[in-house]
């Protein structure tokens, strides 16, 4: 059981942590970051060939007249993948906040999957979480350098280290 679950997301994989006390606080330095799971956006992964082409699209007009282009509506595409994906985040995060029987949900994610994840937060927030929300993508970070970033934001308690004096 933890107090705040963290999760980091970006468009193709979220991560989710719990924030655990140490066992003995006199010797180790905590709390400590833990990883509770991962989910990947598997659509995503499986529509990648269709976005290899770097180009929209063009396309010529009859009896050698101009070049047109074309939109193939690929950032809309993407945007429903990412949306899709925001449903599957979110339903894990009550999931998981209700199993562990959170009180607070910290959410870092990329600049473009906050727009599909934030409203959703609001709907925790009025079931009694406390949520805070960070613009910054660590879906790469260590869970060290996550708890550093979120500690410096005083988000999350930084890690102590009490050295007993015997």
């Amino acid at each position: 059981m933890s107090q705040y679950i963290i999760v980091v997301v970006n468009r193709a994989l979220a991560r989710f942590f719990t924030l655990e006390p140490v066992d003995f606080p006199e010797l180790e330095s905590g709390p400590r970051i833990t990883l509770l799971h991962e989910l990947e956006n598997q659509e995503l992964k499986d529509n990648q060939e269709l976005f290899a082409d770097s180009k929209t699209g063009r396309g010529a007009a009859p009896r050698g007249a101009g070049v047109h282009g074309y939109d193939d509506k690929r950032e809309q595409h993407i945007d429903e993948l990412r949306r899709r994906f925001a449903v599957r985040v979110l339903d894990r995060i009550q999931k998981a906040a209700k199993a562990e029987h959170a009180e607070e949900i910290i959410l870092a994610s990329s600049v473009r999957m906050r727009r599909f994840l934030f409203p959703g937060m609001e709907a925790l927030g009025r079931k009694g979480y406390r949520i805070h929300k960070v613009s910054k993508n660590m879906i790469n970070f260590s869970p060290d350098k996550i708890h550093q970033n979120l500690a410096e934001d005083g988000v999350i308690p930084r890690k102590s280290r009490q050295l007993s004096t015997a």
